[in-house]
């Protein structure tokens, strides 16, 4: 059996502790990438996520937590998270995600679609921390899912 891989990774132009907590603090992350968080991710925490997709909820672990290096999480469906940070040269971060445990029938589907928005993720993040709003590419996506979805239901 093949272990199938999903990977992203941007340069962003600020300090990594300020790119790390921008997954970490509710009022960053909610400017990016959710719709709402019920707690901070921090070490051993348990939070739910409301995505921008309508109806779009995970339960997410957070399986590791090293300041300014690394969050890993596991959400509700097995999926483990990776996100890591390190200084690429003075004031530009390096960001990496990668997801593993993707499984059945349309595993390759998975990965595709969680490189996709995972990329899609790192640059929303990359533009708000550089600019100080988000080009809102998660949302426009999120519209994209959700419009495909209700196309798909009223195809049935």
């Amino acid at each position: 059996m093949m272990n199938l891989v999903a990977r992203a990774s941007q340069l962003v132009n600020c300090q990594v502790q300020q790119v790390f907590n921008a997954f970490v603090d509710p009022a960053m992350i909610t400017r990016f990438w959710l719709e709402s968080t019920s707690a901070p991710l921090s070490r051993h925490a348990k939070v739910t996520w409301h995505f921008m997709v309508p109806g779009a909820v995970e339960a997410v672990t957070v399986d590791e937590f090293q300041p300014s290096t690394l969050i890993a999480f596991t959400w509700s469906g097995g999926l483990k998270v990776h996100l890591e940070f390190s200084e690429y040269a003075p004031g530009r971060t390096r960001v990496s995600a990668e997801v593993r445990g993707f499984s059945g029938s349309d595993a390759v589907d998975q990965v595709v679609n969680a490189t996709e928005g995972f990329s899609v993720v790192l640059c929303d993040l990359k533009t708000l921390l550089e600019s100080g709003q988000s080009p809102n590419l998660v949302r426009a996506k999120a519209e994209l899912i959700e419009g495909s979805t209700a196309s798909a239901k009223g195809d049935a």
